[in-house]
């Protein structure tokens, strides 16, 4: 089985290259205490409904968006300054997008005695990462689907019960923007790494604060809100907040780098192809949740040029031997 669902609770486990194994795991919700409140954010998106949408947005643009591009549901990584509008080759910079996530993280090389051997994989998707991962490193990659019922109680790997201090590469690529509770999502992930193991979290954030701000302006909250409602985030949160939640966890090598630029050429290659008669007629059959999506990539577009929208990664290491 290839595809990553978003409806259940489930572990696709990629042993070596060739071996396609899936095993299910039965979910289960811990009854911890409430996180402390974030700091001020865009209105989330209604918690009722909240799991019904975002497994129907899925649901939808999967198939349109591995008809036009690729298995891989991120985005590419560019050049700064990189027409990529015309004969690009946009999987490739989604490949890129891996390679560099994984160089800026420093995850050894796969002819390194110390390079990840198990890798769980946060919101696997499609699970074009995992399979990557897998071949990449000829690892053994869990691939975990967050349901949208644990993302509302903010378990982000209620799935791997039992699989604390296992993996020495836990990656999410593109998938926080879905999970409320920022805070259990890193705690959860640092739970699952191995001694030395490393976390590289690939995620849409808004601007850091100002010291002297205790809140982004309003029309920077309104652009932020209206991308909430069309991709179903809860709310947004800023690379620092991700940083100090990691310091907070007593995690080490935390690094953060703003990847705004390398990505924006994907933007407008979307819409290219999303014009072309193959993209249009994807786009027609797909559903209103998916036209609504494209319809947003402009409001994308904007707050990235008032400085509003922010594409980060954020990486760190959980204290040990490596």
């Amino acid at each position: 089985m290839r595809r990553c669902s978003i409806l259940l609770p489930f572990i696709l486990v990629l042993h070596e290259p060739g071996s396609q194994a899936v095993r299910r795991a039965s979910s289960s919700m811990a009854d911890d205490e409430a996180a402390p409140a974030p700091a001020p954010a865009p209105a989330p998106a209604p918690a009722a409904g909240l799991k019904e949408s975002i497994a129907a947005l899925y649901d939808e643009c999967s198939g349109p968006w591995e008809r036009l591009l690729s298995d891989h549901i991120h985005h590419g990584f560019y050049d700064v300054g990189e027409d990529a509008s015309s004969n690009a080759d946009h999987r490739q910079a989604q490949l890129r997008m891996i390679e560099e996530s994984l160089a800026f993280a420093a995850v050894p090389s796969p002819d390194d005695p110390k390079a990840p051997k198990n890798i769980v994989d946060v919101g696997c998707g499609l699970g074009g990462s995992s399979r990557y991962l897998a071949k990449k490193y000829g690892a053994q990659v869990k691939g975990i689907t967050l349901s949208p019922v644990q993302a509302e109680r903010g378990n982000a790997l209620a799935a791997a019960e039992g699989l604390s201090n296992q993996f020495d590469l836990v990656w999410s690529m593109e998938c926080g923007e879905h999970v409320p509770d920022r805070r259990k999502f890193v705690s959860e992930m640092a739970r699952v790494a191995a001694p030395g193991g490393r976390i590289i979290i690939v995620a849409w954030c808004h601007r850091n604060l100002e010291p002297s701000e205790t809140s982004l302006k309003p029309d920077e909250l309104s652009i932020l809100k209206r991308i909430c409602n069309a991709y179903y985030f809860p709310e947004w949160c800023s690379a620092s907040e991700y940083v100090n939640i990691a310091k907070s966890l007593s995690l080490e090598d935390i690094k953060t780098a703003d990847w705004s630029e390398n990505i924006v050429p994907f933007w407008p290659a979307c819409m290219k192809l999303l014009l072309s008669w193959k993209g249009l007629t994807s786009l027609l059959t797909s559903g209103w949740k998916t036209i609504k999506g494209v319809m947003v990539i402009p409001l994308l577009i904007q707050g990235y040029k008032k400085g509003v929208v922010k594409f980060a990664i954020i990486t760190c290491r959980k204290p040990g031997a490596a």
